[in-house]
């Protein structure tokens, strides 16, 4: 059935908090993984880039087996949900493990670094891909879904503001000077907290839409239907230029405060102020919606945040009042991005149900899950590959050339990405009037039913 219900706060803050326990693992890798890798762990910048490259390519097979998966499950607490309870304790036990450094020898730590890292993002796909479908059948409405992506990633990036401005400090505590010691125990207390939000989020949030014919169909005539889907097609293009800009500008931020700006001790603060627009970003997105509809908003954003990464490009180091003004204003255009896109995805399943008369909406979500994960990997690759032909050396005085890459990597080459993104998202077609057309033509369907 399709289902326009009006959800209650608590429903919305309690689907929130899931986001907000994946953050404790996916903004210590947007900001801090990178940099563990090459400065605590000993690995080439190099290695590291090709390494999250390699690893998320396992990805463009996990996701969407994920999504049939989840798609597939019938449990009397609803196809998604589920997952949050199976998926959580694995999840946290793979965070310690991707922060432990082996005593072995260089070809050993590569290969554990491997292996950890991939067990860690399939188990950031077998909570994360089910979580993100869940938005898609708890209520029909799109200005609803808007509100509910805007409060999950209120919630994400306040998650997100807390790892900025703690890891550091958290790592200085815990280890006592042993900063392998401090990463695996603050890795351990972000799990145990993300296992909380979860089982919160379980108990708080309720599945509503159900396809209006149960059809038997196989995974490959699921994602056959994507090919049909063409707003989707657009939306992951999109969706993943726009997370490469993010993770370039999260992990080389570090880079940028350590070693062009000189100023490790701000780092935190820098990563917080960031994530702090980013909140705020997201929580304005409902009010700016009712003014702009998505696709016009989101090219405005992108341009806007082209233009400061430009300019952020020709500030001196000592400027800092200047280089956080820009970072904070960067922040409040990428924000917006994530609730305007996650809620576009729930829109283009409700097309390809219309269009298809099959609905997949874990496998439309999957692709979610894996244009962000690939966008975080080809921004590794990039930060990697830069860092290592420009000649870094982690934890030495960076050379002139070094200092060059590291600057166009928070700034020009971000600003490449978001102009891309512009383009782009002129292509995307499935606006509010095309919307409503079809979501009164799937409630005609399930009267008739």
């Amino acid at each position: 059935m399709f289902d326009n219900t009006k959800l209650h706060w608590r429903e919305k803050v309690g689907y929130s908090l899931g986001d907000m326990a994946s953050n404790f693992y996916w903004r210590v890798f947007d900001l801090f993984l990178f940099i563990f890798y090459t400065d605590v762990f000993g690995l080439s910048a190099a290695a590291v880039g090709t390494m999250m490259l390699v690893t998320r390519l396992f990805d463009a097979i996990s996701d969407p087996l994920m999504g049939a998966l989840a798609d597939r499950t019938t449990t009397r607490f609803g196809k998604f949900r589920p997952y949050l309870l199976w998926g959580a304790i694995p999840l946290a036990v793979a965070g310690v493990l991707t922060f432990t450094v082996p005593d072995t020898d260089p070809a050993g730590q590569y290969l554990w670094a491997f292996g950890t890292y991939t067990f860690m993002m399939l188990a950031y796909t077998f909570i994360n891909v089910p979580y993100g479908a869940l938005m898609g059948v708890m209520t029909g409405d799109s200005q609803q879904r808007t509100q509910l992506t805007s409060f999950r990633f209120i919630a994400a990036f306040s998650g997100g503001t807390l790892v900025a401005y703690l890891t550091p400090e958290l790592v200085i505590l815990l280890g006592n000077g042993d900063d392998i010691t401090g990463w695996q125990l603050t890795m351990a207390c972000y799990g145990t907290v993300a296992i909380i939000l979860f089982a919160t989020t379980f108990m708080l949030t309720r599945e509503r839409i159900q396809p209006f014919a149960i059809r038997q169909s196989s995974v490959w005539q699921d994602i056959r239907d994507l090919g049909h889907n063409k707003p989707w097609q657009i939306l992951f293009l999109l969706a993943l230029v726009i997370m490469i800009t993010i993770s370039l500008r999260g992990s080389a931020g570090t880079f940028y405060l350590k070693y062009y700006v000189g100023r490790e001790d701000l780092i935190g603060a820098f990563s917080m102020v960031y994530m702090l627009s980013l909140a705020v970003g997201a929580a304005m997105t409902p009010l700016l919606c009712k003014y702009v509809e998505k696709r016009q908003l989101l090219m405005l954003l992108m341009g806007t945040v082209t233009l400061c990464s430009v300019v952020m490009y020709f500030v001196p180091a000592d400027q800092l009042a200047v280089i956080f003004v820009l970072q904070c204003l960067i922040g409040l255009g990428l924000g917006p991005k994530s609730p305007l896109v996650f809620s576009m995805y729930a829109d283009t399943a409700d097309y390809g149900e219309w269009k298809l008369g099959r609905r997949a909406t874990a496998m439309i979500f999957s692709a979610a899950a894996f244009a962000q994960k690939l966008g975080g990997a080809l921004a590794g690759a990039t930060i990697g590959w830069v860092l290592a032909s420009m000649g870094y050396v982690a934890n030495q005085a960076q050379s002139d050339a070094s200092q060059s890459g590291i600057l166009l990597l928070m700034t020009v080459i971000p600003a490449f990405f978001t102009a891309l993104s512009v383009v782009i998202a002129y292509r995307y077609s499935l606006n509010q009037s095309e919307l409503n057309t079809i979501h009164q033509s799937l409630a005609g369907r399930g009267r008739k039913r």
